[in-house]
């Protein structure tokens, strides 16, 4: 599977984070990996402009994608 988040991928919280006010579904763009599974994600608003930054583990991320992929075998 290509489930691998690097740098400038786009993700979605997949749980609330309340000590950073944020909620599951939030939408947000890894801009460095801070150790294994572990990545400081940056959310903006539709304008672009951010307004949260926070470490988030791998675990609590939905890899987004933008173009069709193969679906993986059974």
């Amino acid at each position: 599977m290509h489930n691998i988040i690097t740098p400038h991928a786009v993700v979605a919280l997949t749980k609330d984070l309340p000590e950073h006010g944020l909620l599951a579904g939030q939408v947000g763009t890894v801009v460095e990996t801070l150790g294994p599974e572990i990545f400081e994600v940056e959310l903006s608003d539709d304008e672009g402009r951010a307004y949260a930054f926070a470490p988030v583990s791998a675990d609590r991320l939905l890899l987004l994608r933008w173009s069709p992929a193969a679906a993986a075998a059974d």
